[in-house]
């Protein structure tokens, strides 16, 4: 970014070669340190020692950039670390030695990490099969608002976006009831086109990531390879679906269900359909851990080539040795989930 010349200026000034700074984040905190009290009280001059030092971090790293919040500073960093640079001067000055060397220490350990490799898109297996699947007839209803006409469904909102009143209230959740219809079909195919085993029995709601409520039943498909990703679909009393795919990740189905998201049967009836059935295909794949952070992360190829999706975040509140053993699990399959193996007719 720009506007940092004052500072050039004010480095100069005191016979300190501002190309040395820009090139060591360390050095240039800890001259920022001794210099701020000259610094925080002229608005230009700070404003140009926040550029800069921003600059500085964003060279730190091959994966860090600035970046711009609505309604909030600027910050620079990474997923696993960002920093407000229009506070940092303001810290160093007021900040005691120990929490300045805490801040040094922190970025020093932030700078050497070196970040994970891209995750690889999984390819998945073009089977006749994975365009076989049928979806059943869901049924058609119509549902009405208080004032008797007819609601729109995935249609509500126009460019104005939602109603404020809308976020936190499901009306009429009965119109996902399909879902549940969908889930059963999908099963009823994976049975019979691959080699599977079958498990059903409310425990397994057991595999999500966090509790599951109102779990209506849940049903485990293991391949018979230890490469392929097991699936577990959790029907719910919503009505909803939940798909715990592989070891790490969970799939809601709505996602939300409120008003305000306007999600509708069909819209989740296609998301549930591709990613259980590129799964299935090998289109699929789960990293663990990412980063210092630790965060986890999957990718998906849709079966059919219509797209690609992918997502990381925490894992959750889940036990050491479970995510030791999902750890462990990923080791073997980083280049992604195996096609499920085919049942021998």
């Amino acid at each position: 970014m720009g506007g940092y010349e004052p500072f050039i200026e004010f480095c100069r000034g005191l016979g300190v070669q501002p190309a040395e700074l820009a090139g060591d984040a360390i050095r240039l905190l800890r001259f920022l340190r001794q210099a701020a009290p000259g610094i925080v009280n002229d608005g230009a001059l700070k404003n140009a020692a926040a550029v800069f030092a921003g600059n500085t971090l964003a060279r730190a790293r091959p994966d860090a950039e600035w970046k711009a919040n609505e309604g909030g500073a600027p910050t620079v960093g990474t997923e696993e670390l960002q920093f407000e640079v229009d506070r940092l001067l303001d810290g160093l000055n007021i900040a005691d030695d120990a929490a300045v060397e805490g801040l040094i220490a922190k970025v020093s350990d932030w700078a050497r990490s070196q970040p994970d490799p891209p995750m690889m898109q999984p390819r998945p297996t073009s089977r006749s099969t994975d365009h076989s699947y049928v979806r059943p007839a869901l049924p058609v209803n119509t549902y009405d608002a208080e004032d008797g006409t007819a609601i729109p469904y995935g249609h509500r909102w126009g460019e104005d976006g939602p109603d404020p009143d809308s976020y936190s209230v499901t009306s009429h959740p009965e119109r996902f009831t399909g879902l549940h219809l969908v889930a059963r079909a999908l099963i009823d195919y994976l049975v019979a086109v691959y080699d599977v085993e079958v498990l059903e029995y409310k425990a397994l709601a057991a595999d999500m990531m966090i509790e599951a409520r109102d779990v209506v039943t849940a049903v485990r498909l293991t391949p018979r390879a230890s490469d392929a990703a097991p699936l577990t679909f959790i029907l719910t009393g919503f009505p909803g679906v939940v798909v715990h795919a592989g070891v790490l990740h969970d799939f809601a189905f709505p996602v939300c269900g409120c008003d305000a998201c306007d999600e509708t049967v069909l819209t989740q009836a296609d998301r549930l359909e591709r990613l259980v059935l590129s799964v299935a295909a090998g289109g699929y794949a789960e990293r663990y851990p990412v980063g210092g952070r630790r965060w986890r992360e999957y990718a998906l190829t849709a079966f059919d080539g219509s797209g690609a999706e992918s997502g990381k975040g925490e894992p959750g509140p889940l036990s050491p040795s479970r995510l030791r053993e999902a750890e462990l699990r990923l080791r073997d399959v980083q280049r992604g989930w195996a096609p499920w193996p085919l049942r021998q007719h």
